[in-house]
């Protein structure tokens, strides 16, 4: 299919009608109001003006790469957040201005689309056949405008652009491996469960979610592109808009998910409907988690009645999606007390992260959530290893090596997290469980792709061989050995000053907790690492051969009082979500996450000149 380069371009919405006050209309108990596999559009261009074209983008990248180095081209890369992309993309929040704007879209999509044309020729040494690229959105308010830049700028670089409309993040990276589709790439445009304010990308090829590096080598490129068309350099003129795919992705994603439930469940006497009598609560949040209620849960016999905000709507009204929101928790364990359901369901917007709540009511999130997944996936692949993020529990990690699994502490972030375990798996260490504690799950068996819909999968699957082997009780039964800690508490220090130094800052006060360790000037305080999976230095830094790199500087130091008790923990992190450092404390002891401030803020915050650049008033009032 042939793409005509053009300026932004404004598409109607995809897949559902509006409702008054611009909510998306859910479908009827479908993803998608009537099944089609593929459509031609064409979006119409929009009034806004263009400098004459100069025919190539060399002219951007050539010229300007002294001035991309400045303020402008700064806007592109502090957009940047590890492996996404992420800004406010609509006036409303205090202190924010709008920084992810239609021309930083349009020009980080096709930077996106170059970066794919130069990695192809680099593997292939031709640039060969048209790139294939899909694009799918959340609900926020700002999809439908930006998703149309978006398209043009993966259309200047040459893609034929396929739109997904409302979809999941894991059906974007799905788009290139599903057959009949298998895209060369795609993007997801999302904020996760910030704001409606913001949005944000991420990005997939057939290997996967890019990582924080190739990020931000595209956004590096972005910024010349940016600086020169505020220039009034490149760009092209006004043209015909791009042709644009318009196709029905998420129909083959559900239909896959409950081939693999069908297929693995096996049901002796109902193939085709194994969740007959079983009662699932799905809250969606008013994200895109709808369709796993209408096209996954109900189709396979389940009943989902007393359901939660499943409609699309990018306002997110009853709460923000997110598995770790206490709201969200509540209102499912609410809703699975008054049904008697078997399982609840909370997915965060764009379901790349999930949650439960078991058939007693209790939350099962955060460690919890990992040790489910750590005993279903251990009892299919005994010894294996589970890497998490280092903010997970000592009890975690006792009750992983009780059933037989090692348990790998390593950086915070998902990208972070399922790179280790690639790794890991690469070096011969079979490691099949990768898992952040805020959600992010992702599994070998999987693409090693982070899908909150295939967690809950996993999940069902399980409770249903557990009532056909006459199991009584839920999945909550599998982990509840599980220790927990006395005490978890999480602070903030905001970085004060300049944005733009945000980032070298908090490297700095983050690295100065290390040295004041390593010289002895914090006594009782020693680095963490997790022994045999080759990661020292406070959970951080690889000691093998081909070290991942760092995208955020954070460790973990355990505490030990005079009488040399263990206290507990902390973990120090510079933020890439917003100019702050946070900290996460946690205590086998009452009062022990209290002590450990104490000492953390008398003899390291207040002596190492680290409260001359960061607000410590968090820390000063929870220790006071």
């Amino acid at each position: 299919m042939a793409t005509i380069a053009a300026p932004p371009a404004a598409l109607q919405p995809c897949e559902h009608a509006r409702r008054p006050g611009g909510a998306l209309r859910p479908p009827p108990r479908a993803w998608s109001g009537r099944r089609r596999c593929c459509q031609v559009i064409r979006a119409t261009a929009s009034s806004r003006g263009r400098p004459a074209a100069t025919g190539s983008g060399q002219l951007e990248s050539t010229t300007l790469g002294a001035s991309a180095g400045g303020e402008d081209g700064d806007v592109i890369r502090r957009l940047q957040n590890g492996p996404d992309v992420r800004g406010v993309a609509l006036e409303g929040e205090k202190g924010r201005a709008v920084d992810l704007t239609p021309l930083a879209v349009e020009v980080i999509g096709e930077s996106f689309g170059e970066w794919l044309r130069d990695q192809r020729r680099e593997r292939e040494g031709e640039e060969g056949e048209q790139l294939r690229v899909s694009v799918g959105r959340d609900p926020r308010l700002s999809g439908s405008r930006l998703s149309a830049v978006l398209f043009a700028g993966l259309a200047k670089a040459g893609c034929a652009v396929f739109d997904m409309g409302l979809a999941t993040t894991p059906a974007c990276f799905m788009s290139t491996i599903l057959p009949r589709f298998s895209y060369d790439a795609s993007i997801m445009m999302t904020a996760s469960h910030l704001p409606y304010t913001r949005n944000g990308l991420k990005f997939f090829t057939k290997r996967g979610g890019l990582s924080s590096v190739e990020v931000e080598g595209i956004c590096d490129r972005a910024a010349r592109k940016y600086v020169a068309r505020k220039m009034g350099l490149g760009g092209g003129g006004l043209g015909m808009p791009p042709v644009v795919m318009r196709v029905d992705l998420m129909s083959a994603y559900a239909q896959h998910l409950r081939d693999i439930i069908k297929e693995r469940v096996a049901h002796p006497t109902h193939y085709d409907t194994p969740l007959e009598g079983f009662k699932v609560i799905v809250n969606a949040g008013n994200g895109c988690g709808g369709f796993f209620a209408w096209d996954v849960l109900e189709k396979l016999g389940a009943d989902t009645t007393g359901s939660l905000h499943l409609e699309p709507d990018g306002m997110f009204p009853n709460h923000m999606p997110n598995p770790e929101d206490a709201t969200a928790m509540s209102l499912t364990r609410g809703a699975v007390l008054s049904r008697g359901a078997d399982l609840g369901v909370v997915f965060d917007t764009d379901v790349d992260r999930s949650g439960v709540v078991d058939d007693a009511g209790a939350a099962i999130n955060g460690d919890r959530l990992i040790a489910l997944i750590s005993a279903i996936v251990l009892a299919e692949h005994p010894g294996t290893t589970v890497v998490t993020d280092a903010r997970a529990g000592d009890g975690l990690t006792r009750f992983i090596e009780a059933r037989g699994g090692r348990h790998c502490l390593y950086r915070v972030g998902y990208r972070n997290v399922i790179d280790k375990g690639m790794q890991l798996n690469a070096d011969g260490v079979e490691t099949h469980v990768m898992m952040e504690t805020t959600g992010h799950g992702a599994l070998r068996e999987n693409h090693f792709l982070d899908d909150g819909a295939y967690m809950v999968v996993k999940i069902i699957i399980e409770m249903v061989r557990m009532r056909l082997a006459g199991l009584e009780g839920g999945v909550g039964g599998l982990i509840r050995d599980l220790e927990e800690p006395a005490e978890s508490v999480l602070l903030r220090m905001d970085i004060v000053g300049e944005p733009k130094s945000a980032k070298q800052r908090g490297i700095e006060a983050v690295e100065a907790f290390k040295k004041y360790i390593e010289e002895g000037k914090l006594s009782g305080w020693v680095l963490d690492d997790c022994g045999d999976c080759s990661v020292d230095e406070g959970c951080l830094v690889d000691n093998n051969d081909h070290p991942i790199d760092v995208d955020a500087y954070m460790y973990r130091a355990k505490f030990y009082d005079e009488s040399q008790r263990p206290l507990g923990w902390v973990h120090i992190r510079q933020s890439v979500h917003n100019p702050n450092i946070a900290l996460n404390l946690q205590s086998c002891v009452p009062g022990g996450c209290r002590s450990m401030a104490v000492d953390l803020f008398e003899r390291f915050l207040l002596t190492s000149g680290v409260n001359e650049f960061v607000d410590t008033s968090e820390v000063q009032k929870f220790v006071k």
